[in-house]
């Protein structure tokens, strides 16, 4: 469905236990919703889900020029306003946990709980270059000239060659995603610098990270759980970037544990 917040229309789902807590799930970038598809199971018979497609992407409007973190966030305030949902858990994958910190920074009032996964802080500037080549070849070429390469960053290469539904997939939403959204939210990526004030978050916080997340290493998440008090670290053996999808069992207890542990 989709529904007019913050200016723009937003796509998302509405799924799970009516009247119960909700889970508001946000994406990585260059996918949509449908990137959490192997949690619903899990989170469906005890939460209200709240997926949607982050500016940019999937089903939501892909509005011109840079983005930020801040601005992505409203749109999830904008999003809660207009279901009328007051307060929600927020698990955020990649940008989608940036977008966490900077709701957690923000507008902790309207959060539960965080998740953060497959995420960092902050982006150094050796990653800069990076950013720019990217660009550049989905700028000359489309974005297909960056599916394989992120599909190896993504995911490690024995689950590539099992070749599952969700890898077909992702790979279909990272050609889908419009350019204008991708280099929207790229901006938004590259300008990261949270991680001098995360000890300002006072929410319990779970942090989850694949073992061999070549993008959002180990060190990045470790960094974050050291600067919020009380948080809970998880590395998830086997896993690249998208540790939700490669090592979904694992994710989901240690999801569902956290989150039952918050009622």
């Amino acid at each position: 469905m989709r529904i007019k917040a913050n200016n723009i229309r937003i796509n998302y789902e509405l799924s799970g236990e009516k009247g119960a807590p909700v889970v508001g799930l946000s994406h990585s970038l260059s996918s949509s919703h449908h990137m959490w598809d192997p949690q619903m199971d899990a989170l469906n018979p005890h939460f209200q889900v709240l997926r949607y497609d982050i500016r940019g992407h999937g089903g939501s409007d892909a509005t011109p020029g840079s983005y930020t973190l801040e601005l992505l966030a409203e749109d999830v305030i904008g999003l809660l306003d207009a279901l009328d949902i007051d307060r929600m858990h927020f698990v955020g994958m990649s940008v989608g946990g940036m977008i966490g910190q900077s709701l957690a920074l923000n507008h902790a009032n309207r959060l539960k709980s965080l998740v953060l996964c497959d995420t960092a802080a902050v982006v150094p500037a050796e990653a800069q270059p990076l950013w720019e080549e990217r660009f550049d070849k989905a700028r000359k070429k489309g974005m297909e000239a960056l599916v394989e390469e992120t599909m190896e960053r993504w995911f490690t290469p024995v689950f590539l060659k099992q070749n599952p539904p969700m890898v077909r997939l992702i790979r279909k939403q990272i050609i889908a995603t419009p350019v204008v959204g991708y280099f929207g939210c790229g901006e938004a990526i590259r300008s990261l610098n949270y991680l001098d004030r995360l000890s300002e978050i006072k929410l319990p916080t779970l942090i989850l990270v694949g073992e061999d997340d070549p993008g959002t290493p180990v060190s990045a998440s470790q960094a974050i759980h050291e600067r919020i008090a009380g948080s809970k670290l998880v590395i998830l053996p086997s896993a690249r970037h998208l540790s939700n999808v490669e090592q979904a069992e694992a994710f989901n207890m240690a999801l569902l544990t956290f989150l039952k542990n918050q009622r």
